[in-house]
């Protein structure tokens, strides 16, 4: 298994790996998501993808940057082997690469499998929070 940070022109492999997404990836939303500098998309490669990584960089005036974990999947047939927190760990380096001062995720406080395996990639303890979101367009 190897990590491949993909780039513009990869789209071909996310879509290959269409089934470790929420919904289906389409080409041009793969395409914006890649061409932007502060979007990364790590993939986990063994005869195709067998899991994904997402992170966004966000930045603030009084803060700086940091690394904003926004997905993580693992093929139900791959899992227990140690990718997704090699995922994770990938990221966590590739944040510390671009100068990010921190990364961060947010989970279900019952998703015992993803607190583990942030946990082993060497997240802190969870701190209890509230999230809240705005529905602003469906889904195209």
């Amino acid at each position: 298994m190897r990590i491949v940070h993909l780039s513009p022109g990869d789209e071909r492999l996310v879509l290959a790996g269409a089934e470790l997404f929420d919904h289906a990836p389409t080409e041009a939303w793969t395409a914006r998501f890649l061409s932007n500098a502060g979007h990364h998309l790590l993939v986990a490669v063994d005869d195709g993808p067998v899991g994904f990584v997402s992170g966004v960089e966000t930045t603030h005036p009084d803060k700086g940057t940091e690394m904003f974990l926004y997905e993580l999947s693992v093929n139900p047939d791959h899992r227990r082997r140690g990718i997704g927190t090699a995922l994770v760990r990938a990221l966590a380096d590739l944040a510390r690469e671009r100068g990010c001062y921190g990364m961060w995720v947010g989970t279900e406080p019952d998703n015992a499998a993803a607190l583990a395996t942030y946990r082993a990639a060497g997240a802190a303890p969870p701190e209890p929070y509230v999230t809240l979101s705005w529905k602003l367009a469906t889904r195209r």
